[in-house]
């Protein structure tokens, strides 16, 4: 059955930039702009400008831009490197492939991002500063700790100040995983102003996979940083490792991002203020229509924290009869994520079982996505609402249903 209400309309969202979108196949076409070029140098000016950072590198996905910022941002094989477990494997993967090590610290009941008093407690407790190098190393394995990765879930930021303040203390590099935070707001005390995902970090990471708040129609990504030495290795890795053609400085990656993708993305961006405003507006009426019933959990907003929404997560018990009850009433929903990283097969020989991260694990049992675009109108919610209530309010909702 097609669901009445999806989860996600990327034909709407399209439609109206139709013969936008076109004139740039049209204009790659005309001039075999295909691969680097003008359309790829604009973008990465324009996205650069709307993160605040001085400099983008557009790259082929968000997980080429998270292992490409590792690598260039000073991360070695052998490191240790600090993230959370509930995330896409995207954000761990990488570190993996980067040669590091990933360790896992447990989320804030709240956000449901990285925890800084989980994360200062880690080194705390779990790591050694060596007087003579300044170097953060583990106490058990004894590899050097030099990197955390606070991951801005589902468009809300990480707590940044203290995780900048504590990453400071411990001399670790900070890569922000921005992507699913394209315009996400962090109000920073200690800088006295609101400042953008993306740009607070050593070097941060977007995806622009298409059903992102700004996405390609296909893959995409790409690294913000201010640090122009990290942006020039990023540009080298990202094309087999050659500042100009056939002379390598390293071995690299194939990781551009194409012309035609680029110049959907400028067209695409400056839609995006408007995208992320009616997503607010969108999270907004759905917590004051849910916000009534005691067995539904909605969406936390830090007073820091300017959301953009690029879901909206509920938790209720008993969540798989509930999505099966939706479903049933033709409402699309979604699960992200519903199995923490730890607990996955590639790294069950980290020896972490059920109860080593007990805030992600609850978590992860009870969230659901809700429809959540920009082109979803009130009474999408309203219904997507009711369906709640009634599906909540039928009685128990037996998992084994």
């Amino acid at each position: 059955m097609t669901p009445s209400i999806p989860f996600l309309d990327l034909v709407s969202l399209h439609r109206e930039l139709k013969d936008d979108l076109l004139a740039v196949l049209d204009q790659a076409i005309d001039t075999a702009g295909y691969i680097g070029g003008p359309l790829v140098k604009k973008f990465e000016e324009e996205f650069a400008q709307f993160c605040t950072s001085r400099y983008c590198i557009a790259v082929g996905s968000g997980t080429d831009a998270l292992r490409l910022a590792y690598i260039a941002g000073g991360i070695r094989p052998g490191d240790e490197v600090i993230t959370v477990p509930n995330t896409f494997i995207a954000t761990t993967e990488s570190i993996s492939q980067a040669g590091a090590h990933i360790v896992f610290v447990d989320i804030d009941q709240k956000t449901c991002t990285m925890d800084p008093a989980k994360l200062r407690s880690f080194l705390e407790s779990g790591c050694v500063r060596e007087k003579a190098t300044g170097k953060t190393r583990n106490r058990v394995t004894g590899r050097p700790v030099t990197g955390v990765v606070p991951v801005h879930l589902y468009g809300h930021p990480a707590d940044m100040d203290a995780i900048m303040e504590i990453a400071a203390e411990w001399n670790l590099l900070v890569f922000e995983d921005a992507c699913q935070a394209h315009g996400a707001g962090f109000h920073s005390k200690k800088c006295g102003r609101w400042r953008m995902a993306g740009s607070m970090g050593t070097a941060a990471a977007f995806s622009f996979y298409p059903g992102k708040n700004l996405g390609a129609l296909g893959e995409g990504g790409a690294i913000t940083t201010d640090d122009p030495g990290i942006a020039d290795a990023c540009r080298m890795l990202r094309d087999h490792g050659q500042e100009r053609k056939y002379y390598h400085d390293t071995e690299g990656y194939n990781g551009r991002l194409d012309a035609i993708q680029c110049g959907f993305l400028s067209i695409k961006l400056k839609k995006l203020p408007e995208w992320n405003d009616a997503r607010r507006r969108n999270a907004a009426i759905y917590s004051r229509l849910l916000s009534g019933h005691k067995q539904v959990v909605i969406p936390f907003e830090a007073a820091w924290a300017r959301s953009v929404y690029h879901l909206y997560v509920i938790r209720v018990n008993n969540r798989d009869a509930l999505q099966r009850r939706l479903a049933e009433m033709g409402i699309a929903t979604a699960l992200h994520y519903p199995v923490p990283l730890h607990l996955q097969k590639p790294y069950a020989k980290l020896g972490h079982g059920i109860g080593s991260f007990p805030v992600a694990e609850h978590y992860a049992r009870e969230l659901l996505s809700l429809p959540m675009f920009p082109e979803l109108t009130g009474e999408q919610i309203r219904s997507v609402a009711d369906a709640v209530e009634i599906a909540v309010a039928s009685g128990p909702m037996d998992t084994r249903e």
